[in-house]
C-alpha cells in the first residue's frame, strides 16, 4: 500500500498500539495523520494469531497480559475494549506442595505462606510490603499521563521517604532480604523485577527497581488482566478509532529513512516519500537512530524465551491439594527462588545457558475462553515466559533447541506428568508448541536484539528540564511514541497518548 497524500502534519512510524493510541488522538485534534507499517498489519508486539495449523486457537503470541493501560485511554478514545481480573495471583511449587496467592481468600493464602514457610511471618511481611507498593502505585500511576514530574515533584507526589528508599533510591535486594526470610517469598516477589531485564537484585544501576516499579503500578493496583478477547482485540479497537478519526493507516510500508531540519520533515518509505510537519517513532531509539543516519550506538539486549502452546487438557500437579485450574489460572512460577534466580542470571552472564531455567507460566482460557473457536472448543492455552536468557545464548538453531528443552524439563520436574504429553497436535499432527527467542522478536518484530522494552526502563521522572513529556529527542519535531519514551514498556498506549500530548502542546 502507499499512502494517499504527499504530505500530513503527522507522520507516524510503526503501527503498533502506541502509535495506533498516538493516531487516534492527533486526528481526533483535527490533524491529518498518516501511520506507516512495514508488516502486512498492524499491532506490532500486541498482536492475536492462529500460529497452529487447523487449530483455531487466536494467541496473544507476543505481548500477553494488560496492567498499565491507563481507562482514561480506552475512554477517551471510545474503545471496546475489556480485560478480566485473575482471582489467583500466583502459584509456586514446592517441594510436593506450592505456595499459593489468592486475592479471593486472605485466610487461604495464609495458610499456604503458613504450610511452605512453617509460619506467618512472611505472610505478614508480605502484606505490609505490597500495602507500601499499593500505595506508590495509587500514587504514581495517574502521572502517566499527565506531563513529567521532576525526581522531587514525584518523591513528594508519593510522600513516604521509606517506600522512596526502598524502590527509587536502593537496590530492590535490601529491601527484599530485609522484608522477607524465605528464599521462595523473596524469588517470587523479585521476579517483577526481571521481566525482559536482564539482571540482579543488587544491580547498582537499578535496572531491576525500575523494571519492578512498572510491574507494581498497573491501574493503581499493580494487577495483572487478561485482555478479552486476545491481545489483538485492543489492537483492532485503535485501528478502528484511529480511522474513525480519519488517520490513513498503510501497511506493508517500511521506512527507509527521515530527514529533519527541526522544523519540517521527510520520511522516505519504500516507493516515496512524505512531507511532515512531526514525525512519531515508535520503533526502538536504536532502530531511530539508523532512520536518521546517525550512530545507533551498542544494540539493546533482550533477555526472555516465550514459548507458546495449546493443550488437550492441563497437566495434573505433584501437589494434590490445589486443582491445576487455579494453579495456572495466576502466574505458576518455576525455578524462581531467590537463590534460583541469582543462579541462573550468574550463569547467563558468564555465557553459559542457566542450569535451571526460570519461567513463570499462565493459561489464558482459563480466564477467557473466547480466543478458542470451533475445533479448539474445550483446549487450553499455556504461556511460558522465561527469565535470564539473553540474546547471547541463543548462537545458533541447536543452541535455542537445547534452551527450550531444558525451560520445558525444567517445568516437566514440577509436574505430575510430562508438559508433551497434554499438548494438542495441528492439521499436520505436529504438537502445539511454539518459541520465540529475542532472535525471533528482532526479525520478525524489528526490536533490536529482541529488547521488549525496546532499551532499558527509566524512572517516571523528568531528567532533562526540555522533555515536558518523556518523548523528546535531540529534534524538535521527531518525537517518541514507542516503548522506549520514559514512562514506556508494557502494553500501555502511555507512549503514544503523550506524543500526541506533546505534539497538541506545541
Amino acid at each position: 500500500m502507499i499512502p494517499e497524500h504527499r504530505s500530513y502534519d503527522v507522520v507516524v512510524v510503526g503501527g503498533g498500539h502506541n502509535g495506533l493510541v498516538a493516531a487516534a488522538y492527533l486526528a481526533r485534534a483535527g490533524r491529518s495523520v498518516a501511520v506507516l507499517e512495514r508488516r502486512a498489519h498492524l499491532g506490532g508486539a500486541a498482536v492475536s494469531e492462529q500460529p497452529f495449523a487447523g487449530v483455531e486457537a487466536r494467541l496473544s503470541r507476543y505481548s500477553y497480559l494488560v496492567s498499565l493501560l491507563p481507562r482514561r485511554i480506552v475512554e477517551d478514545l471510545g474503545l471496546r475494549f475489556a480485560v478480566r481480573r485473575r482471582r489467583i495471583s500466583s502459584y509456586t511449587p514446592v517441594g510436593a506442595g506450592g505456595l499459593l496467592v489468592d486475592t479471593g481468600s486472605e485466610e487461604r493464602t495464609r495458610a499456604s505462606f503458613r504450610a511452605v514457610t512453617g509460619s506467618e511471618r512472611d505472610f505478614d511481611a508480605w502484606r505490609e510490603f505490597y500495602s507500601m507498593t499499593n500505595h506508590v502505585a495509587r500514587r504514581v500511576f495517574p502521572t502517566l499521563t499527565e506531563p513529567l514530574p521532576t525526581r522531587a515533584e514525584l518523591a513528594g507526589r508519593i510522600d513516604d521517604p521509606t517506600a522512596w528508599a526502598a524502590l527509587f533510591d536502593n537496590p530492590l535486594g535490601e529491601v527484599v532480604e530485609s522484608s522477607f526470610a524465605d528464599d521462595m517469598v523473596r524469588g517470587v516477589v523479585l521476579t517483577d523485577a526481571l521481566i525482559g531485564t536482564f539482571t540482579h537484585a543488587h544491580d547498582p544501576t537499578l535496572r531491576q527497581n525500575r523494571c519492578f516499579l512498572y510491574h507494581i503500578i498497573g491501574g493503581g493496583t499493580g494487577d495483572w488482566d487478561v485482555p478479552v478477547g486476545g491481545m489483538g482485540a485492543l489492537t483492532d479497537a485503535l485501528a478502528a478509532a484511529a480511522r474513525a478519526a480519519g488517520a490513513e493507516l498503510v501497511t506493508d510500508c517500511p521506512v527507509e529513512g527521515i530527514d529533519t531540519d527541526g522544523r519540517a520533515a521527510e520520511v522516505r518509505y519504500r516507493g516515496g516519500v512524505l512531507g511532515a510537519g512531526y514525525v512519531l517513532v515508535g520503533a526502538a531509539p536504536y532502530e531511530l537512530d539508523r532512520l536518521l543516519g546517525a550512530d545507533p550506538g551498542p544494540k539493546p539486549e533482550g533477555a526472555q524465551l516465550k514459548i507458546n502452546m495449546v493443550l488437550r487438557r492441563l497437566p495434573r500437579l505433584r501437589d494434590t491439594s490445589i486443582l491445576p485450574s487455579d494453579a495456572f489460572a495466576g502466574t505458576f512460577h518455576i525455578a524462581e527462588s531467590y537463590t534460583q534466580l541469582e543462579r541462573a542470571y550468574r550463569d547467563a552472564a558468564a555465557g553459559r545457558p542457566p542450569g535451571a531455567p526460570p519461567s513463570e507460566i499462565y493459561c489464558h482460557t482459563l480466564t477467557d475462553p473466547s480466543i478458542l473457536s470451533g475445533s479448539a472448543s474445550g483446549l487450553h492455552t499455556l504461556t511460558l515466559f522465561g527469565l535470564h536468557t539473553p540474546a547471547r545464548l541463543f548462537t545458533d538453531d541447536q543452541a535455542t533447541r537445547a534452551l527450550v528443552e531444558a525451560t520445558l524439563a525444567q517445568l516437566d520436574s514440577v509436574l505430575a506428568e510430562p508438559i508433551a504429553d497434554c499438548l494438542a497436535t495441528d492439521a499436520d499432527g505436529k504438537p502445539c508448541l511454539e518459541a520465540k527467542s529475542p532472535l525471533d522478536l528482532e526479525s520478525e518484530l524489528a526490536l533490536p536484539g529482541g529488547h521488549i522494552f525496546h532499551r532499558d526502563l527509566a524512572f517516571p521522572f523528568r531528567t532533562d528540564e526540555s522533555d515536558r513529556w518523556g518523548v523528546a529527542t535531540a529534534h524538535p519535531n521527531i518525537l517518541l511514541c514507542g516503548a522506549g519514551a520514559v514512562r514506556g514498556g508494557g502494553v500501555s498506549g502511555i507512549a503514544g497518548h503523550n506524543a500526541a500530548m506533546a505534539v497538541l502542546a506545541q
